[in-house]
């Protein structure tokens, strides 16, 4: 006897399973085309122009994550979406490339520029300069004044530490990096020069080196003068003669902050009982009056060979040398005549 076939499927049952199949199908298929449509649109807008109307600038702090760079870029009118160049950003996989800084950007830049310009690190980058022979405070008092450097002021440093030079820096830099930054600058700048220096310098350490170096920065301001001011210096330490310098005994009475300009030399100033008074003290002052800068510590390391012992000033702004105290005496006569002219002429122009 044949066995019994299996009870067929009523055609409700295939037409509900079929309906179900085909609902799937289609919800797919709708997810698809909603999912492809989003990704182009959010392609096409990463990709279009922004709704720059006119060149801008965004700060990046320093461990900022994209989330936050997108929200600050589309409050600043440079993106149209955060939420669109947050995702670009992602999807390029360049969520940890965006490095912090200031930058520009051009108006219309797209979200693709905008990401390429902060995975660049091409950032805005401002400067400071501390001039040569400029003393550690009044150094300090430009970093300090600074708006694009952030933080408290660091602990003063040593006079002379700081390397006279023009810094480029990103906005946002601190002013204890600045610092740490010229002051490691000048030990390189220092050492580098003290360990090729002339072989018969009567200067016992490098904190001499910069001592001397001060003064002669100090002393000129023409760069070609420098070796020969040098050796004036450096032969009066051989002799055993007082240096008989200026700027030290200035230094000792006003320090760092230096001498009003409007506030002439006195009398007093000159007879002054510090340890910086060369005219007073024999050798060197107990430590540098300035930051000298690469040339003058170039000149102390290899000065001029010369016997000079004096030099006055020339009027026109170098000096005249001379190795007799009766020349240089003629020649501050000189000097002395030319300034009583220089007042005469002056006066007669006045009237």
């Amino acid at each position: 006897m044949p066995a019994p076939k299996p009870p067929r499927r009523s055609r409700y049952a295939k037409s509900q399973v079929v309906i179900f199949l085909n609902f799937c199908l289609s919800a797919a298929l709708f997810v698809l085309l909603v999912a492809g449509a989003i990704f182009y649109w959010g392609s096409t807008e990463f990709n279009a122009p922004g709704p720059l109307q006119k060149q801008a600038t965004y700060v990046v702090p320093r461990n900022t994550g994209v989330q936050a760079i997108a929200d600050g870029l589309e409050r600043d009118g440079i993106i149209s979406s955060a939420t669109v160049f947050e995702y670009g950003v992602r999807l390029e996989k360049a969520a940890g490339d965006l490095k912090a800084g200031e930058y520009a950007f051009a108006p219309g830049v797209s979200m693709r520029g905008v990401m390429e310009k902060l995975k660049s690190g091409e950032s805005i980058m401002h400067s400071i300069t501390i001039p040569e022979g400029w003393t550690v405070q009044k150094a300090y008092d430009r970093i300090a004044a600074d708006d694009t450097l952030t933080g408290p002021m660091p602990d003063p440093v040593p006079e002379g530490s700081l390397r006279p030079d023009t810094y480029l820096f990103q906005r946002g830099t601190t002013r204890k990096e600045m610092v740490k930054r010229m002051r490691a600058a000048q030990e390189k700048l220092v050492a580098e020069i003290w360990q090729g220096r002339d072989p018969d310098l009567p200067l016992k350490d490098v904190g001499q080196f910069i001592t001397l170096a001060s003064i002669v920065e100090r002393e000129t301001g023409v760069p070609e003068e420098r070796p020969h001011v040098a050796s004036v210096f450096i032969n009066r330490l051989k002799k055993g003669m007082r240096l008989q310098s200026d700027p030290t005994f200035l230094y000792g009475v006003y320090g760092g902050a230096g001498k009003p300009s409007d506030q002439p030399v006195t009398q007093s100033d000159i007879d002054s009982d510090t340890p910086y008074n060369t005219y007073k003290i024999k050798g060197l002052p107990p430590g540098p009056i300035a930051n000298p800068g690469r040339a003058a510590l170039q000149a102390v390391a290899h000065p001029d060979k010369t016997d000079d012992l004096y030099f006055v000033a020339d009027g026109t702004g170098g000096h005249v040398f001379s190795s007799s105290l009766s020349e240089h005496n003629n020649n501050v006569r000189k000097y002395r005549d030319l300034q009583k002219q220089q007042r005469a002429d002056a006066a007669a122009t006045a009237n």
